[in-house]
């Protein structure tokens, strides 16, 4: 089975919340990324025992994950040494699974680099990608003066920064597009028989994506990391038909305006070349695909253009491919399996198949990217999901196995699977788990979804349990797989790694992460929400796509909108622990 690599970036780590001493409300957080790599441990420890080898095959194992790991390392060289990003990543394989994890240290200059000018640049002048480098780099400062990093007229309540971010985004899109590159450069995938290097990839970033768009932040996202992936594998890879499958709870509008934008000025020169106009190279084409639910973020307060930009379907008018799907509430899993899945969420698959076949079918210029978000996991807080419109564990699983024999079709097995939203360790670490274990699953390596039931969780939970110092207990597990689980833990999670940021001396401040929306409901709308909308010409002044002053963010659906009570279930705080020293007992005593 040709192997999935897993991305993993220490510098995304470095994003973090300076604004008051208090984040017990941050849900967008640097250990979220260690809860994925708990989710991706596990699974790698289940799989193995699926597929034990002797000690004979385990040595012979072992010498070839060295030698390819040798000549991933050279290849990633080259790469790098294009692409102008750092020093080359250093490469871990696996022996019995078919698994490579990539320490990425890669990173793009925002302000140098042709794919996220594609996005996020502006032709007179980069003013957006200027403001997110000057906002990050003198954010200690704000905050040191009791002002807000963020300025005014952008959302208060998702949206933070702190001197490390410029890093984490810089590193993040430069990690998208190392996996872009060596998924391109590996071994066309048609059949499960085939072997190889690399054709898919996870990678496990932040700051999230999919709701950035062309300049305009929003929903902890400063950048959208696939379509400047998109875009990579566009310019520098001949890559012309793009399928993005979202399938974070929340619709991600910043990716579908900009997929619009893409699309729109590929039908344009179409036009103009049937008219006789000059052909050049052709232009990118994006499908974009989302099942999520229409009654939180972006759409909470009804907003007539944003719920309409997240329930719109069009498949070929006016060179446009967007389908959305919204999810639905259901009584069991049986329900969800037996009537919502196959009835109405594999459309999604149905739909992007028929943009590929109306447009030449499959071929070397197509690539999918799933923007996976697992906050519509069963397990996500419920404040989160007051409207209940989740989805069961296996989700993750069933549609990693449905898009990866959707690339297998189309796109000689090329995807890349980004990580996006999901805020609970409980929904990122299961969400983790099944979704690799869906990317990884063959007919002769199959998962079994009682490893990521509650109870199996919940043990997984106790063994992986962040200790002083940041490291899991030193106490061996009594089952194997748990045992295993923890020592690849140890081996790929560098969040103990990252001293904490020293705080500034911050005077008192009434300002806090969620701003409280009014009784009214009442929002402004980011015209990059609405499909076909292009935002109005940038002066170096805040886009008017983003002049709301109260939050309609990820973040605000950790509070119920009908009282000012905190958020649900927030972690209860530890007392202090005391301990009473008694002398002996009295004579006569019991």
């Amino acid at each position: 089975m040709p192997p999935t690599a897993i991305y993993l970036q220490k510098a995304c780590l470095q994003h973090r919340y300076i604004r008051t001493r208090d984040n017990s409300h941050i849900v967008e957080r640097p250990e979220r990324l260690r809860a994925i790599n708990v989710g991706l441990a596990a699974s790698i420890a289940r799989m193995e025992e699926r597929a034990p080898l002797s000690s004979s095959s385990v040595e012979e194992s072992s010498a070839a994950a060295q030698t390819k790991a040798e000549e991933d390392s050279d290849e990633l060289t080259k790469a790098l040494g294009k692409l102008q990003l750092s020093t080359p990543s250093r490469t871990e394989t696996l022996g019995r699974v078919p698994v490579t994890f990539v320490h990425s240290s890669a990173s793009v200059d925002i302000l140098n680099n042709a794919a996220v000018k594609f996005v996020h640049g502006d032709i007179e002048r980069d003013i957006y990608l200027e403001n997110i480098r000057k906002w990050a780099q003198e954010s200690e400062d704000k905050v040191r003066k009791g002002e807000s990093e963020i300025p005014e007229g952008y959302s208060q309540g998702d949206l933070y920064l702190c001197p490390g971010s410029l890093d984490a985004i810089q590193g993040a899109l430069g990690t998208v597009c190392e996996a872009v590159d060596a998924v391109l450069a590996g071994p066309r995938v048609t059949t499960s028989d085939e072997r190889g290097a690399p054709s898919q990839a996870f990678v496990a970033v932040r700051p999230p994506g999919h709701h950035c768009g062309e300049d305009t932040p929003s929903g902890f996202c400063f950048v959208n990391n696939v379509a400047v992936g998109a875009a990579h594998a566009h310019l520098k890879q001949n890559v012309n038909r793009v399928v993005i499958f979202d399938i974070d709870l929340h619709h991600g509008n910043g990716t579908q305006a900009i997929a619009w934008q893409i699309n729109e000025e590929t039908y344009r020169k179409q036009l103009e070349a049937e008219s006789g106009a000059l052909a050049g190279k052709p232009g990118l084409q994006v499908y974009y695909g989302s099942i999520h639910d229409i009654l939180s973020y972006p759409c909470e307060d009804g907003k007539a253009e944003l719920v309409q930009a997240a329930s719109v379907s069009i498949h070929g008018p006016h060179g446009q491919h967007i389908e959305n799907i919204h999810l639905k509430p259901y009584k069991s899993e049986q329900e969800f399996w037996d009537e919502l899945y196959p009835g109405s969420y594999t459309q999604l698959l149905d739909k992007a198949g028929a943009f590929l076949d109306s447009t030449g079918g499959a071929g070397d210029d197509v690539l999918v990217f799933i923007s996976c978000g697992f906050d519509a996991c069963e397990h996500e807080y419920s404040s989160m999901q007051r409207h209940h419109r989740k989805v069961p564990t296996s989700f993750y699983h069933r549609f990693a196995q449905d898009a990866r024999a959707f690339a297998k079709r189309y796109a000689n097995g090329r995807l890349l699977s980004v990580l996006e939203g999901g805020y609970s360790d409980r929904a990122l670490t299961s969400g983790a788990m099944a979704h690799l274990s869906g990317l990884l699953e063959e007919d002769d390596l199959k998962a079994d979804p009682i490893w990521w039931s509650v109870e199996n969780l919940t043990a997984l939970e106790a063994a992986t349990k962040k200790r002083r110092g940041g490291r899991p207990s030193q106490t061996v597990p009594p089952e194997p797989w748990l045992a295993r689980t923890v020592e690849l833990f140890a081996s790929i999670d560098s969040s103990n790694a990252i001293p904490s940021a020293p705080r500034v001396p911050i005077p008192a401040s009434d300002r806090t992460l969620r701003d409280r929306k009014p009784a009214n409901g009442s929002n402004r709308a980011s015209p990059a929400t609405s499909p076909g909308r292009k935002p109005a010409a940038r002066k170096g002044r805040p886009s008017a796509a983003a002049t709301s002053a109260t939050s309609t963010s990820e973040e605000s659906d950790l509070t119920d909108v009908s009282t000012s009570s905190e958020r649900e279930d927030p972690a209860p705080k530890k007392l202090p622990r005391v301990i009473l020293k008694l002398g002996p007992a009295p004579a006569g005593g019991s």
